[in-house]
């Protein structure tokens, strides 16, 4: 039942009060941020990898800007394009044969810049711009990230599902979906589109990995990857060397290139991952993936029974598959939970009440009875979060009390 503003506000304070009186011992005090994509939950693993991850750097070391003069991408270093050629044969993730052109950045955000500049720059600049579109819910950062340049290449023109244009158009396809978890296919289907593949969120942690993905343009980042997102690296597996060529032209006008001592810390780190996945030892202890699969599912277990029993949320429901690098059917464990308020009640702030900061779904595109909440945090914050709805009582919202 959607309710009015006086009475979603008052159903707001009534599940507040109820939060207090609640006999747990959650402190109303701290403000738990659920809004960001931090993967801080990952930092416990790579502690106890100790010095196995560990790159020395001389002071003489990497001195020059370019790694590797005679390449179309003069300053991905050939160590970090080893590394993510082989994780990605080690997960069956994606196709990166050969004829695959790699192009690293600084996080897929800039890839995602340069992309934009690679499918839009052949276009005649005095004809209207370009439009990009994402299926909603999209995620929030693609309307901000495409106009901040104030481009006369290319302009966000909203959702796929509603876009009737004639012409060229590129569409982003974001699989698993942020902010929702689902998988995605092209929604336009029309001549003349152009598709990048945002894939940020396929690996094993967060849901089966069903086949190679073998799209145009793929975009991966470090950060969902392995959780290292203070490094600051993105890939981009393209099959045109035409656009990965202007691609690189982008990134080389915008920061002339990506730092050496990142790229070193990533190629390190997925070999280190690479080789634990093909460790066949019978004592070997569990893998990166394995690790994160193992935390996500007990993550999502947790946070259904809570909505489950307070009657107020409702989740959405993920079909199983089998994972083919984990060599079982698995449970989708997306990094957000796309919550829901059952009776129509702006979802966020009824959270932000109990001081849990989320994204809420207009951000999204959507209405405001969905919020993002990650799924990424520390333990303890995640704990917190687990209590705070386990205080709401569904009676309380639907005015049955």
């Amino acid at each position: 039942m959607v309710v009015g503003f006086e009475k979603a506000v008052s159903a707001t304070k009534s599940v507040v009060t109820s939060a207090k009186k609640a006999p747990t011992t959650l402190s109303l005090d701290r403000i738990i941020n659920f809004a960001r994509g931090d993967p801080t939950m990952y930092e416990s693993y790579w502690r106890q990898m100790g010095e196995k991850c560990t790159v020395v750097i001389s002071g003489h070391n990497l001195m020059s800007y370019f790694s590797n003069a005679g390449h179309f991408c003069w300053f991905l270093m050939p160590e970090l394009d080893r590394a993510i050629r082989r994780l990605h044969c080690v997960v069956g993730n994606a196709v990166v044969d050969d004829d695959r052109y790699i192009v690293v950045g600084n996080g897929s955000t800039q890839l995602f810049q340069a992309v934009l500049y690679a499918l839009s720059s052949s276009y005649d600049p005095d004809t209207e711009p370009l439009s990009v579109v994402a299926a909603a819910p999209f995620y929030s950062s693609y309307p901000e990230e495409t106009e901040f340049l104030r481009s006369r290449l290319y302009k966000w023109a909203g959702d796929a599902y509603s876009f009737d244009k004639d012409g060229a158009y590129i569409e982003v396809v974001t699989s698993p979906n942020n902010p929702d978890g689902a998988i995605r296919e092209a929604v336009v289907n029309r001549d003349g589109g152009k598709l990048i593949h945002d894939l940020a969120y396929y690996w094993p942690q967060y849901t089966p990995i069903t086949g190679k993905a073998d799209n145009d343009i793929m975009l991966f980042t470090f950060s969902k990857a392995t959780g290292h997102a203070g490094s600051r690296i993105g890939w981009a597996i393209v099959k045109d060397v035409e656009v990965a060529t202007k691609m690189v032209k982008f990134m080389e006008l915008s920061s002339i290139g990506v730092s050496k001592e990142s790229q070193l810390r990533a190629a390190k780190i997925l070999e280190v991952i690479s080789d634990d996945c093909q460790n066949s030892a019978p004592d070997k202890e569990e893998n990166f993936f394995e690790y994160g699969q193992r935390l996500m599912s007990d993550r999502w277990e947790k946070l259904r029974e809570v909505v489950k029993r307070n009657g107020v949320f409702s989740l959405p429901k993920y079909p199983q598959d089998y994972c083919n690098f984990i060599g079982k059917y698995t449970d989708p464990s997306p990094a957000f939970a796309w919550l829901k308020s059952k009776d129509g009640l702006n979802c966020d702030n009824l959270l932000r009440e109990l001081k849990i900061v989320t994204r809420g779904g207009t951000n999204f595109g959507v209405d405001s009875n969905y919020t993002r909440i990650s799924m990424l945090s520390p333990n303890e914050e995640f704990n917190l979060l687990l209590e705070r709805l386990s205080a709401i009582q569904g009676t309380i919202i639907n005015g049955n009390n």
